[in-house]
């Protein structure tokens, strides 16, 4: 099913001679060419970030190298769902500017962040991504190591440039590509956790874009296997003019099924604020999505300093319900761990 309200991009450079985005839309890979030297905004406006989320049958790692020009943040998060434990750890550096070096582009390129104490570094040769983590003291003084590849990127992807109303030069240029197979471990506390590509799955979110100071989004993600077929979804909403296009997508062995708007109905407490840890419904506009999410852990990080907010929640459960593919074939999720989020941000 073809919406006509979405549009497709076409291959070319994502910005014009004025800093503004060429073409606003949708695709399933990366047909625009990012170009930093291209941007026409102020130069503490631009963010760019690789962050990857490995789901294992144990364990979840979350790893993030993030230039927000006027800082860095490198974070490694080891969660444990069932057993609703989660430990993090993030480092910053001051006006970096760039200088970290995240490529212009998903399908090939290396960052490496080496410094006092630890290790961080993405490679990509253009059919394997290898992940490799070192950090001397992850938690009470206790080291940790993960080595991850991975590999069969799917054919589609989510792809999705979005610009801001009101700012002509602020835009967010995004991928998300699920279903990657995992392999490798990671070892913390005298444990080793291992990775099997026959079971375990990972997201990246390739971010680029100058963005606005205060904005909200939502977004959840799902990699998994449902009767013998690797199934993703990628779900969200709530930044920019999304007006020619969402991100909304379903993935089923590889193919991308455009859906249209989603909603997440996340419980309210007796105060009126979000209980996250309550039961969610997310659904579409068009009757093709129908999940209850069921929480079971908060990766929840909370951030005053000066200026810069920061109100993150990441929340890890299991998602069971329906979604359609653009041909009609129902595909039936049970009981399967993704997660789903709300992020104020003002920075």
């Amino acid at each position: 099913m073809a919406y006509e309200s979405q549009k497709m991009l076409t291959p070319g450079d994502l910005l014009d001679d004025k800093g503004q985005l060429a073409q606003c839309g949708y695709a399933t890979s990366l047909v625009k060419e990012y170009d930093r030297s291209k941007i026409k905004a102020g130069k503490l406006r631009i963010k760019e970030w690789d962050y990857y989320c490995i789901t294992g049958k144990e364990c979840v790692l979350c790893l993030t190298i993030a230039d927000n020009s006027y800082m860095s943040l490198d974070s490694i998060s080891l969660l444990f769902p069932d057993k609703h434990t989660q430990i993090q750890k993030s480092m910053m550096d001051l006006m970096t500017l760039g200088r970290v070096g995240l490529p212009a582009s998903s399908k090939q390129g290396d960052v490496k962040v080496q410094k006092k104490g630890y290790t961080l570094s993405f490679l990509n040769d253009g059919t394997k991504r290898v992940l490799d983590v070192h950090l001397d003291d992850f938690n009470g003084g206790r080291p940790l190591t993960a080595h991850v590849e991975l590999t069969d990127e799917p054919r589609d992807s989510m792809v999705i440039a979005t610009p801001f109303t009101g700012h002509p030069r602020h835009f967010y240029y995004n991928q998300k590509i699920n279903c990657l197979r995992a392999s490798g471990d990671v070892s913390f506390g005298g444990e080793t956790y291992t990775f099997s590509p026959e079971t375990d799955m990972a997201v990246l979110d390739w971010g680029r874009g100058v963005w606005t100071y205060s904005n909200t989004w939502y977004w959840g993600s799902l990699s998994t296997v449902c009767d013998g077929k690797a199934v993703g979804l990628n779900l969200g909403y709530g930044f920019g003019d999304t007006s020619a296009a969402t991100e909304n997508m379903l993935f089923v062995d590889g193919v991308a099924h455009k859906l249209e708007h989603v909603t997440f109905e996340i419980p309210k407490n007796a105060a009126g604020s979000d209980d996250f840890m309550k039961p969610w419904r997310i659904h579409d506009n068009d009757g093709r999505l129908d999940l209850t999410f069921e929480p079971v852990l908060d990766r929840t990080d909370c951030t005053s300093v000066l200026v810069i907010e920061s109100d993150q929640h990441q929340v890890f459960g299991y998602m069971t319900g329906v979604a359609v593919t653009d041909e009609g074939e129902e595909i039936r999720i049970d009981h399967a761990l993704g997660f789903a989020e709300k992020v104020k941000n003002r920075w």
